[in-house]
């Protein structure tokens, strides 16, 4: 195969994606003293969506790049986060997010995906990273003496280390795994719009969160209350009868037909020309062959219910940088392969950690029956200010398997006595269940 360069300038790190998740890596490894060129395939860096929510693990880092103040002037900084039902609009357990920002040192924010994609672009130029557009990576190869990207053009782009950040339908990630997306048959219908067109009063000071029988729907406040960030999720039938066109609007207002009025309010804002199926992978805990490692989506697709996704995305170029600057010796030399084991060893099981309980959080969201009345009985019972569930997640990203912290202790929805709840009360949990994973 005949292949000419992208560029006659040598880098020492080529990221394939540039999206948050690569461009917050290369910006990362940039403040390292690397030379880092991205490769985008759109004719121009940007982010599709709408809102997101990043916790304490993420503004942490955000804080050590020097980038936390102008995401707070782009973001909100809510001061709860509530969780309701979404059929009868009852309040179930709540987060104080004034006080959860004085347990772990730096605050829980929402703000526009591409107000936060934004920073990092802009980061990343001031550090000098090559911004590369239009460039379509069709494979990954390593060489002698580090990696390689192929282009569709036929062109190709070497670097000491390639990293893909190249998403759910990485490329890379077939070097290492012979798995394909797995849809979990529920989808996602946003809007992001002026908080004028809400028509009703909304309180931006709270991310809501209505969980309910196969369906959930989230709002909260975007550039400092100018916007209202809405979400309706729902498991489709369409989906569940093997059907190809699933996830259409009738089927948002049927699932979210019989929820409270709060609910229903929103579903008729809700943007109705395009909606997200919900898909994740199952975890790997291999993301690095040779010269060339995953990151971001390309190595954790998770389900969307920790709200952990570009977090995640965040912390994996964060833990890289600093491996690569501790293997760095006096003369500027850096140990990649020690780096990468690093990296590989803490990375995968944080991730595979979010990702199993992504998906059982999502199984408990979206409950039904007796199901749902033991849930609602547990979630009641915690106490607001109980961090038992969120040590493991909102705590500093560890750089190593044993900086990794353990995971919460999940309370048996059978704790509940299904006696009571059919009798028309709801019962007393056991004293356990206030550590519930809320």
């Amino acid at each position: 195969m005949t292949t000419s360069t992208t560029s006659a300038n040598p880098v020492d790190v080529l990221i394939v994606g540039g999206g948050i998740g690569g461009l917050s890596a290369a910006f990362a490894l940039a403040r390292e003293g690397l030379r880092v060129r991205v490769l985008e395939q759109a004719r121009e860096f940007g982010e599709v969506g709408a809102g997101l929510q990043i916790a304490p693990n993420c503004t942490r880092i955000l804080h050590d790049y020097g980038l936390l103040e102008e995401a707070r002037r782009l973001g909100v900084l809510p001061k709860s986060m509530v969780m309701r039902d979404a059929v009868d609009g009852s309040e179930l357990t709540r987060l104080d997010l004034v006080d959860l920002e004085r347990t772990y040192g730096f605050p829980y924010m929402v703000i526009h995906r591409s107000d936060l994609h934004g920073i990092f672009l802009r980061a990343c130029r001031r550090a000098g990273v090559d911004l590369v557009t239009d460039a379509r990576v069709s494979g990954y190869e390593n060489t002698a003496s580090g990696a390689r990207a192929l282009l569709a053009d036929g062109r190709a782009d070497e670097a000491r280390i390639v990293i893909a950040a190249d998403g759910l339908h990485s490329g890379a990630r077939r070097l290492l795994a012979e798995d394909e997306p797995v849809s979990s048959s529920y989808v996602a219908y946003r809007a992001a719009i002026p908080i004028e067109q809400a028509g009703r009063d909304v309180d931006l000071s709270e991310v809501s969160v209505h969980v309910g029988p196969r369906c959930h729907f989230v709002h909260y406040g975007l550039r400092g209350g100018e916007m209202l960030n809405q979400v309706a999720v729902f498991q489709s039938p369409k989906a569940l009868a093997g059907e190809e066109n699933w996830g259409t609007p009738d089927e948002l207002d049927n699932a979210f037909a019989e929820t409270c009025p709060d609910v229903q309010a929103g579903i008729p804002l809700m943007w109705r020309d395009r909606w997200w199926r919900m898909f994740d992978r199952d975890p790997i805990m291999t993301w690095v062959d040779g010269n060339i490692a995953l990151l971001g989506d390309a190595a954790h697709p998770p389900l969307q219910y920790m709200a952990q996704g570009a977090i995640m995305a965040i912390e994996d170029g964060w833990v890289l940088a600093k491996h690569v600057a501790a293997r760095r010796d006096e003369n500027g030399a850096i140990d990649w392969q020690g780096a990468l084991a690093a990296y590989e060893a803490v990375r995968p099981e944080h991730c595979r950690r979010v990702l199993t309980t992504a998906r059982a959080w999502g199984e408990l969201w979206h409950l039904d029956g007796v199901a749902r009345l033991q849930r609602n009985t547990l979630l009641r019972a915690r106490d607001t200010y109980d961090y038992s569930f969120t040590e493991w997640i909102y705590g500093p990203t560890a750089l190593t398997p044993e900086e990794e912290p353990p995971m919460f202790s999940p309370i048996p929805l059978d704790s509940v006595d299904v006696a009571d709840l059919i009798g028309g009360a709801e019962a007393s949990p056991t004293p356990a269940a206030h550590s519930l994973d809320a």
